[in-house]
C-alpha cells in the first residue's frame, strides 16, 4: 500500500526529472541565487530560524539594524565588531550548488548568475559570469582616498580599519541597508533576465528588492523555484522545489555535456569565430577604403601644388628661352652706353 512519504518521494523525483529536461532543453538559463545557496558552506543565511537575524548579535542592537548605513557612520566600532564576527567566513569553500553552476556555465548554457551574497564563492568556484548586487566582502576601500584593501587587511586591523595612505576609515564594498545598489549591476541583471528563456531562482526568499522583482521582466513563465522556504512566487513559477539547492543542482546538472550540448557549445564558438572574423574582415576593408581614399586625396594634393609650380617654371622657362634667343641685341644695346661713359671718364682725365 501506497504511504504518504512514497507519494512525496515520487512528487520529489518528478520534479527533478522536470528540472533536468528543462535544463537540457533551453540554452540562455539565467541563475538568481540568494543566500541559502552558501548556508551548505556554512555560511548562514539570514531570515530562517537559525539565520543572522534571529541569532544574538552579541550588543544590545539587532542585527538587522546593525547593518544599516546610519548605524554604520554613527557606530562604526559596534558595526566592525559586528561584522567580523558574522558576516566574514574566509575559510568558506564552494559546496555542490556552486559547482554545478559552474558545469552549467562552461556547458554554454548559463548565461549569468545574479547574486545577492557577498562572499565570492561563485567566483571562487570557477563561474564566470557573475553579477555581484549587493557587493563583496573581498573588496575595501578607504572612504577618504578611494585606496583599495583586501579581506585580509581589514581582518589585520583591530577594531576600525584605517587606511594606510590617509589615515580615512576603510569600510567593505557591500551594499548596507538605507544604501543604492550599482545601478550598472541592476542595469545587467534585468538585461540578463529579459533575454534568458529560463530563470532559476534558488536560496532566497525573495523579500529583498530590486531582486525580488525581477522575474516581472519576463515575456514567459519559464520560472523554477529552489528554496526551503514558501516564496510568493511559489504558485507562479512553473515548478517549485523545497530542497537543499546544492542537492537538487547537483543532480540535474550533467556532470559532462551531452552529445548534443557539445555540437551546440562548438556551433555557437564556431558561430562566434566566424562573427570576429567578419568584423575583423569588414575592418581591414574600411581601413583599406579609407587608405586608398587617404592615397588619392595625397595624390591629388601633391598634382594640385605640382601644377603652379609647373605653369610658374614652364613660364619661367619662356622668358629665358627669349633671354638666350637675343644676346646680341641686349650687348648692342649696352655697348652704346658703356662706351659713351668710358669716354666721358677719359675725357675728364684729359
Amino acid at each position: 500500500m501506497e504511504t504518504r512519504i512514497d507519494r512525496l518521494g515520487s512528487v520529489r523525483e518528478d520534479k527533478i526529472r522536470q528540472l533536468k529536461q528543462l535544463i537540457a532543453d533551453y540554452d540562455n538559463i539565467v541563475f538568481l541565487g540568494g543566500a541559502g545557496v552558501s548556508t551548505e558552506s556554512g555560511i548562514p543565511d539570514f531570515r530562517s530560524g537559525t539565520g543572522i537575524y534571529n541569532s544574538d548579535s552579541g550588543m544590545k542592537y539587532r542585527p538587522i539594524d546593525i547593518i544599516a548605513h546610519d548605524f554604520f557612520m554613527e557606530h562604526p566600532e559596534d558595526f566592525f565588531d559586528f561584522y567580523k564576527r558574522k558576516l566574514i567566513y574566509p575559510d568558506a569553500r564552494p559546496n555542490k550548488a556552486h559547482k554545478a553552476l559552474v558545469r552549467l556555465e562552461r556547458q554554454g548554457k548559463l548565461k549569468a548568475i545574479i547574486t545577492q551574497n557577498i562572499d565570492n564563492l561563485h567566483q571562487e568556484a570557477g563561474s564566470k559570469c557573475v553579477i555581484e548586487l549587493h557587493g563583496s566582502v573581498f573588496r575595501n576601500y578607504c572612504m577618504e582616498c578611494g585606496k583599495k584593501y583586501d579581506l585580509e587587511y581589514v581582518v589585520a586591523q583591530e577594531g576600525v580599519p584605517h587606511c594606510e595612505k590617509c589615515g580615512g576609515m576603510v569600510r567593505p564594498d557591500i551594499v548596507l541597508y538605507e544604501e543604492n545598489l550599482n545601478h550598472k549591476d541592476v542595469d545587467d541583471a534585468i538585461k540578463a533576465v529579459k533575454k534568458c528563456d529560463l530563470l532559476i531562482i534558488a536560496g532566497t526568499s525573495l523579500t529583498v528588492y530590486p531582486a525580488a522583482t525581477f522575474a516581472q521582466f519576463l515575456k514567459h513563465d519559464r520560472i523554477v523555484i529552489i528554496n526551503k522556504s514558501s516564496t510568493y512566487m511559489d504558485l507562479k513559477a512553473l515548478l517549485t522545489i523545497h530542497d537543499n539547492v546544492g542537492d537538487v543542482l547537483d543532480m540535474c546538472v550533467p556532470k559532462r555535456a551531452t552529445s548534443k550540448t557539445r555540437a551546440k557549445s562548438v556551433a555557437s564558438k564556431t558561430k562566434a569565430k566566424a562573427k570576429t572574423a567578419t568584423k575583423t574582415k569588414d575592418a581591414a576593408k574600411t581601413t583599406t577604403k579609407s587608405k586608398a581614399a587617404s592615397d588619392k586625396k595625397a595624390k591629388t594634393t601633391a598634382k594640385a601644388k605640382a601644377e603652379p609650380k609647373a605653369k610658374t617654371a614652364a613660364k619661367t622657362g619662356t622668358k629665358t628661352t627669349a633671354a638666350k634667343k637675343s644676346p646680341a641685341k641686349k650687348a648692342t644695346a649696352k655697348k652704346p652706353s658703356t662706351s659713351k661713359s668710358a669716354g666721358k671718364v677719359n675725357g675728364g682725365k684729359s
